[in-house]
């Protein structure tokens, strides 16, 4: 049985289906956060620090998002970065603000016009069911990408693999871990002596598993589930649904520009890192039709 609605006010705005925007990395979650951001009306926040500071608290030690003040802890801070009042917007991320069009501290909505909140930090698909239990009517869109392009990008990314350093598996780690898709503690020398490929794409298979206990888990309702690609191939119809899905109106200007989703990453990929990748994550490519 879920807990009942908490009752939690934002700038006189009571908070009723917040919206959390949630994927692997490089998966394209930053791009549906921008849209959804500028919607009349959302106040969307991406990677606020004490946001962030819990987020990965919570990934990287699931017996923590586990305990039972996990919840009130992660609402309260959620609460926290919703507050619309002047300099708020300078405790966000680079991304945030750019997704907004602010320059300077912001604000970045207007208070008498919020309407619903939402967020879309990185790695928020770990927190997935703290978030269920902090807010039961909450929305959930996850953004689901070709684990070879995920792969690619996140190869290029110096603040992605700053995650595969090996002290990042240390002696009181947590097993499983999703966070860095590790099973067991047999496993953390072979873990360590992996390419940053072999990392990198173990790190999608475990969000993709995740993502399948979602879409098992949780109702129509309150879950969809969009493919990077549509993105790219169909962005009007897939913002149709996700707009439909939310009740909001949601554009496409948010994808011009340099931020416009791409496909075929995975041709950066050295021939070796490529076939690793391939093995890897072979059963979840397949299942997913990324042939």
């Amino acid at each position: 049985m879920r807990p009942p609605t908490h009752i939690l006010v934002v700038n006189g705005v009571k908070v009723r289906q917040p919206v959390f925007v949630l994927a692997a990395p490089h998966s394209g979650a930053d791009l549906l956060a921008r849209a959804i951001k500028r919607s009349p009306g959302v106040h969307l926040t991406m990677g606020r620090g004490a946001v962030s500071r819990v987020v990965y608290a919570f990934a990287r030690r699931p017996s923590i998002a586990r305990s039972p003040g996990a919840p009130r802890v992660i609402r309260d801070v959620l609460a926290e970065a919703w507050q619309v009042v002047p300099g708020a917007c300078g405790e966000c991320s680079g991304a945030c603000k750019e997704a907004g069009g602010i320059i300077g501290a912001g604000p970045c909505v207007t208070a008498s016009e919020l309407t619903r909140f939402g967020d879309a930090s990185p790695d928020l698909l770990y927190s997935a069911p703290v978030l269920l239990q902090a807010f039961p009517d909450a929305r959930f869109v996850q953004v689901i990408r070709d684990g070879r392009d995920v792969v690619a990008d996140m190869l290029a990314d110096p603040a992605t693999m700053a995650w595969f350093k090996p002290h990042m598996l240390a002696d009181d780690s947590e097993f499983p871990s999703p966070f860095l898709g590790v099973n067991s503690a047999e496993h953390k020398l072979r873990w360590k002596e992996m390419p940053v490929a072999g990392k990198s794409a173990l790190r999608w298979r475990a969000a993709i598993r995740l993502s399948a206990v979602l879409r098992k888990e949780l109702p129509a309702d309150q879950l969809l589930t969009i493919r990077y690609e549509d993105l790219h191939k169909s962005p009007a119809e897939t913002f149709g649904q996700v707009g439909e899905f939310l009740g909001a109106k949601i554009s496409t200007i948010a994808l011009y520009g340099t931020a416009a989703p791409r496909v075929g990453a995975r041709r950066r990929l050295a021939h070796t890192d490529a076939e690793l990748v391939g093995k890897v994550a072979r059963e979840e490519l397949k299942r997913l039709g990324y042939s």
